[in-house]
């Protein structure tokens, strides 16, 4: 692709492996700039698959609409701060563990449900016992 070519939205959906409508919908909420039409067709370019791989990535790691948007914004700037993009990037690894913290729990009592159901040494199923409890 040269830096002048013009692709639909079905290429880049090719290309970045974004489906048709998510790229449709980044582009409603912002994240992707209104593509130029030719007719009544979308025309991205070189810039729209970078910053569509960008976009995708960053979802891909968990990032928030509102934390991709911020780093889009770092990344335009003129004097990138690596400082504002490692805040949001520190803040994200924060709920990242305490969401491995969480699922490190729910394995526990799930692991130890299921040897439960396993002994047969309980009236009636754990599992349900489990789930149906008040906490």
């Amino acid at each position: 692709m040269t830096l002048s070519e013009t692709i639909a939205i079905g290429e880049l959906s090719r290309r970045t492996r974004c489906n048709i409508e998510t790229i449709r919908y980044y582009e409603r909420i912002g994240l992707l700039p209104k593509a130029a039409r030719r007719g009544r067709y979308r025309s991205f370019g070189l810039v729209d698959v970078e910053r569509l791989h960008f976009v995708r990535r960053a979802r891909e790691l968990g990032f928030t609409i509102d934390e991709i948007r911020a780093l889009l914004g770092i990344a335009a700037a003129d004097d990138i701060s690596c400082e504002n993009a490692r805040t949001i990037a520190a803040s994200h690894l924060n709920q990242v563990r305490a969401r491995i913290a969480d699922l490190r729990r729910m394995e526990r009592v799930l692991a130890d449900t299921v040897r439960a159901c396993s002994s047969g040494e309980h009236m009636g199923c754990p599992l349900i016992s489990t789930l149906s409890a008040i906490r």
